[in-house]
């Protein structure tokens, strides 16, 4: 894979490390464009966002994956440094993703963007910056307090240099998720923001970079985590509320040994307002609701979604995981 350098006769896979190789490679590209930001590492998981982007754009559109360890959204004593970094598996797991059974491509183009922190950010640390607002402040962004600035700072600048017209996120990242969302409504970015479903190993641990961290004991205790969610979802299958799906959930983590719990949290998937009472998310909604979250329930109550959140480290490996529920 090689940057392209002929805007004329566009190589169908393409490598940039380079702003200008980037603009070379999508100079005259009109066709359908949607991108997947990723710090490399790539998983089955990375890969479901690969292919919902090729769905989304068609046989003839264009594929951009960005490949990019952001060091704004490290923490000093964070595992920057530490962080895999796998370009040529990468590449290949990509090509392996988009070729077809007849060996071709199975979109028009493929763009890889793999620049260093240098390219990203050509002026040393940045003078304008993303603040994140009240999202970035609760869960993730009370342990993790400058994380989300240097997302929003990072997933924007993307944004506009591979100008696509959809954007792909998990689920997996659900606070992500939402703060991107809402700096693309509260900014007028035009990209189209796709959530995709979580991937999960066979034994249900959710897929991760880190998880390449975790002892083989490590591992079995992690499995709490996907365990502890299932404890929630069936209590909400029984009609309980979210305090009662927050402790079903708290009582499975509670009892395994090797977990280390941040937080069990069940809040607005949008607006991150906590409904279990736990203090944990925000006290008040600051967005509008979302009608498609909300609906009525057969008997005439209103019934809503809830996203129930957990955190916890293992070992030295920090890990965390979501589900939507309904609640009564």
């Amino acid at each position: 894979m090689t940057a392209s350098t002929s805007p004329d006769t566009p190589a169908r896979t393409a490598l940039a490390r380079t702003r200008e190789e980037l603009a070379s490679a999508l100079a005259g590209d009109d066709a359908p464009r949607a991108v997947v930001m990723t710090m490399g590492a790539l998983h089955q998981g990375h890969f479901d966002l690969v292919r919902e982007a090729a769905r989304h754009v068609g046989a003839d559109g264009t594929v951009v994956v960005t490949i990019f360890v952001n060091p704004l959204q490290f923490a000093p004593g964070e595992d920057l440094d530490a962080y895999p970094r796998t370009l040529e598996a990468d590449l290949d797991g990509l090509a392996a993703v988009l070729t077809g059974a007849d060996g071709a491509l199975a979109v028009g183009r493929l763009v890889v963007f793999a620049p260093t922190p240098e390219v990203m950010y050509p002026y040393g640390d940045p003078q304008v910056r993303i603040d994140p607002g009240p999202l970035a402040t609760v869960l993730e962004g009370r342990i993790r307090p400058t994380h989300f600035a240097g997302v929003c700072q990072v997933v924007l600048s993307l944004m506009h240099l591979t100008a696509p017209r959809w954007a792909m996120f998990g689920r997996k990242d659900a606070q992500q998720l939402a703060v991107v969302k809402a700096m693309v409504r509260d900014l007028a970015v035009p990209v189209e923001i796709v959530p995709v479903d979580i991937r999960r190993e066979t034994d249900g641990l959710a897929m991760s970079s880190r998880n390449a961290y975790l002892s083989d004991a490590e591992r079995g205790h992690a499995l709490a985590l996907s365990r502890a969610l299932e404890a929630g979802r069936a209590a909400a299958r029984t009609g309980a509320d979210a305090a009662a799906v927050r402790a079903a959930a708290q009582q499975v983590l509670d009892a395994e040994a090797g977990v280390e719990v941040d937080y069990v949290a069940v809040v607005d998937p949008d607006s991150f307002v906590d409904l279990a009472g736990a203090g944990l998310g925000l006290e008040t909604r600051n967005q509008p609701v979302d009608s498609a979250q909300v609906g009525s329930a057969a008997d005439g109550a209103r019934s809503s979604q809830g996203l129930l959140a957990v955190a916890a480290r293992v070992g030295s490996t920090r890990l965390i995981d979501n589900t939507l529920i309904d609640l009564p």
